[in-house]
């Protein structure tokens, strides 16, 4: 049983990761640093568009519009800063 919860953790790193990477590319696209015009660029853009969007939709559904702000990464890395402090005050009960 350990080792699924070592699992389920090394799935959050990842997916913080993949969030964080996707908003510092977000950034340097609006600041136009980074250009789509760029086929690696757009690429990468459009391969993590496809990765966090199935978790960005249920959050935006829910959230209300604010403009332009769009706080559904925020929301979704405090999930995942949720659910690993709950994977790692009951991972003592899995020994």
């Amino acid at each position: 049983m350990l080792s699924i919860i070592q699992i389920l953790l090394l799935v959050l790193n990842v997916i913080w990761f993949i969030i964080i990477a996707h908003l510092i590319m977000s950034w340097l696209i609006n600041f136009q640093v980074l250009n789509l015009h760029q086929q690696l660029v757009a690429q990468i853009w459009y391969g993590l568009q496809r990765l966090v969007e199935p978790i960005y939709g249920p959050i935006r559904r829910v959230l209300p519009q604010m403009g332009g702000l769009d706080l559904a990464p925020l929301i979704a890395l405090l999930g995942i800063a949720a659910l690993r402090i709950v994977l790692y005050n009951n991972i003592s009960a899995f020994y």
